[in-house]
């Protein structure tokens, strides 16, 4: 039997920190490649890029741990996307993405380039998980994160997960000793309370800079949120699959379409 294909990507870019502790968790599951943006791609949610080229240059990164690195001029999903179709020699038996810099849960996943690499690699039959740790820093711990991750990855790859579902998994900034256990959660009901800051350049143009407060609507012990303000890494089974399948009962029942 060979041994398993792990797919890891990031939105961070391939230097970030978050996804070198990634390729030390994930190293001896299997055997590993990486395909990750050449720079930093956060909050690029789903997006492809489509009206110009992309570019996929062998990188040297992770030599030292002597495996297979390729860093590509798009995004977190262009990297899934052309890692299945250019650089994986079979398909991959599990893509893990992260491990980012800050939190991806509740609403987040939806503005989450980490979670889109996840996503995509779903839609293409690959089980699939995110990575976040709630910490911002540039020199963030990310030891504890990565015990998580390599637990999480030798769970998928031993029990599998169900069809069309992937995990978003979100670590405290808390020590491994310190971390209380890992709770499987829904997804919280939250939301960003924006605003754009308007402010002026040199030239007297105007500019705005978006920024906003993070608010939890949701007062359920059952959620993402809880799990990580009480200790907990929280993992959330998520799907591509959007259907608001209540909302079809409603409609036929309700609209008059005749």
């Amino acid at each position: 039997m060979p041994k398993p294909l792990i797919l890891v990507v990031n939105d961070d870019g391939i230097t970030a920190p978050g996804i070198r502790a990634l390729v030390e968790a994930v190293k001896n599951l299997g055997e590993v490649v990486v395909v990750a943006p050449d720079s930093p791609q956060s909050g690029m949610g789903h997006a492809i890029t489509i009206n110009k080229p992309l570019r996929l240059t062998k990188a040297h990164v992770f030599d030292d741990i002597d495996v297979a690195s390729y860093h590509c001029s798009g995004t977190p999903a262009d990297c899934v996307k052309i890692a299945v179709d250019k650089v994986m020699h079979r398909h991959p038996d599990l893509c893990v993405s992260g491990i980012n810099h800050g939190s991806n849960s509740s609403i987040n996943v939806l503005y989450s380039g980490t979670m889109s690499a996840a996503v995509e690699a779903s839609l293409e039959g690959i089980p699939a998980v995110g990575f976040s740790l709630l910490d911002y820093r540039l020199d963030a711990d990310f030891n504890a994160a990565a015990y998580i991750a390599k637990v999480i990855s030798e769970q998928i790859l031993k029990n599998g997960l169900p069809k069309a579902t992937l995990l978003n998994v979100n670590i405290p900034k808390l020590s491994k000793e310190e971390i209380k256990g890992i709770k499987i959660c829904r997804q919280a009901v939250a939301k960003w309370e924006e605003e754009y800051l308007q402010r002026q350049d040199p030239y007297g143009r105007d500019y705005y800079w978006l920024t906003g407060n993070f608010v939890n609507h949701d007062h359920g012990t059952d959620t993402d949120e809880w799990a990580l303000a009480n200790g907990y890494v929280s993992v959330v089974p998520v799907q591509y699959d959007l259907t608001a399948h209540h909302g079809i009962a409603h409609i036929n029942q309700t609209w008059t379409l005749d």
